[in-house]
């Protein structure tokens, strides 16, 4: 037999394939910036946005006696107030990457860094709606922390939800114009035979919950239906005198046993001494190439019990964040069992609003508390093991977008003081904006569980 060449021989001489086209990324499906009422607030008048409304005057108990004047009533005034805050990101890639690279890494970081804004905006409305104060608990739980498997949406809650919005007259898209506008009897108009033209309240639901609702034939068959006649970016259809969207960006809350207990020391730091408390909540980073995060708290951990720091005010807490591996951590700290602040660390950030807070912490890092930090409030922990999703029905001017600087696209290619040899080519964005809850009366949410995850096997 003569001599065999094999392929190990000339491995040096095999030139590697890579394909031309990068793979696609997973979906986000953007839906609930869209509702808020476009409002712009002007340059150089500050950052504070303040609306304002006039609350109804009684209706009077009993008719006028002769020549005796009524008491009158007195005027309401109300205002609700947001604060245009600026966001932003770049992306910096350097002349010789872009070179050398097979694909084309300026571009992509373009594409990357605008659908980051895109999803940015999104996930901060969903966080300030959670502000909303109208919350219904599926099979009327108390709370959060008091659902269980099996706490679904369902039609009935959709129906309790719906009826109480139109009781306290919460406006409708496409609905009437006037706060007292007269119902006139006769024959409908032709626009009403138009099934994009009935009236409506909008919701948008995780979807996986949307799963659930599709459990009930009756829902099922009406969204089927209403397909042809969707007005809304990932619109499911009408049903209930609701038009439902979906979308993946929703946020959800898994509640986790708490941690062990942390140690209390009478040095290391400038706690007072007392009994504090603390909880822990988990932010998913980015777990895959194809699955960026949503920067949500989704894991939240229940309060720990009591921690004893004695001393004359120098006292701190040692703790270690849970080994989780695809999340980074946030600690909060406080003498109740329901702490409203995030805790002193030098093992946070070192720059930016949250500087020195226990905010952003990776996994399994030990860490010191040595004071009581900003103002924030972590979200409510549901029962250990449950996974809790709210489902958002608003009327319409429920909310406002209030825009100071509209969104700003950079694009950095050439030399600067900075970057005298043109080694930089930076991308990035900003925006300044804040979203105000115009009337916690005109929207609320459902939080349920879901009987599907996001899970396979």
């Amino acid at each position: 037999m003569g001599v065999t060449n094999q392929s190990s021989t000339f491995s040096a001489d095999i030139e590697n394939y890579i394909q031309q086209k990068t793979l696609r990324l997973v979906d986000r499906q953007l839906v609930v910036y869209q509702f808020g009422q476009p409002l712009r607030l002007p340059k150089n008048r500050g950052t504070t946005y303040t609306a304002s409304r006039y609350d109804r005057v009684g209706l009077p108990q009993a008719p006028l006696s002769e020549g005796i004047p009524p008491t009158g009533e007195q005027l309401t005034l109300v205002q609700v107030s947001a604060t245009a805050l600026q966001w932003g990101d770049t992306i910096t890639v350097t002349d010789v990457a872009d070179m050398t690279i097979k694909h084309p890494l300026f571009q992509t970081a373009i594409k990357l860094i605008s659908m980051q804004m895109a999803e940015t905006l999104e996930r901060n409305t969903f966080n300030n709606l959670l502000a909303g104060t109208q919350i219904n608990y599926v099979n009327t739980r108390g709370s959060r922390g008091a659902l269980v498997a099996g706490d679904v949406l369902n039609p009935h809650e959709v129906n309790r939800a719906v009826g109480a919005l139109r009781t306290i007259g919460a406006p409708e898209y496409l609905g009437q114009r006037a706060e007292d506008e007269k119902v006139t009897a006769g024959k409908p108009s032709l626009a009403s035979k138009d099934p994009k033209g009935f009236q409506h309240y909008v919701s948008v639901m995780h979807t996986l919950v949307e799963q659930d609702m599709r459990e009930n034939p009756s829902v099922n068959q009406a969204w089927s239906y209403s397909d042809i006649n969707r007005l809304y970016n990932n619109e499911l259809g009408f049903w209930g005198g609701v038009r439902w969207t979906r979308s993946n960006m929703v946020p959800f809350f898994t509640g986790v046993a708490a941690p062990a207990t942390p140690t209390g020391n009478t040095t290391g730091g400038a706690l007072a001494a007392a009994t504090y408390y603390v909880v822990i909540t988990g932010v998913a980073t980015i777990t895959g190439t194809n699955s960026p995060a949503t920067g949500y708290e989704q894991q939240i951990y229940a309060v720990t019990a009591g921690i004893t720091v004695g001393g004359s005010g120098a006292g701190s807490i040692t703790l270690t964040t849970p080994n989780t591996s695809g999340y980074i951590y946030n600690v909060y700290v406080g003498t109740t069992t329901t702490p409203t602040n995030l805790g002193v660390s030098a093992s946070g950030p070192t720059s930016g609003p949250l500087a020195g807070q226990a905010a952003s912490i990776p996994a399994n890092t030990a860490i010191t508390i040595t004071g009581v930090g900003v103002s924030r409030t972590p979200p409510a922990a549901p029962a250990a093991g449950v996974t809790v999703y709210p489902t958002f029905i608003f009327g319409e001017d429920a909310y406002g977008q209030v825009v100071l600087d509209d969104p700003k696209m950079t694009y950095l290619q050439t030399a600067d003081k900075s970057d005298p040899l043109n080694q930089l080519r930076i991308v990035g964005w900003k925006v300044m904006y804040g979203t105000i809850l115009l009337n916690q009366n005109f929207f609320m949410r459902i939080e349920s569980t879901s009987a599907f995850s996001a899970t396979f096997g």
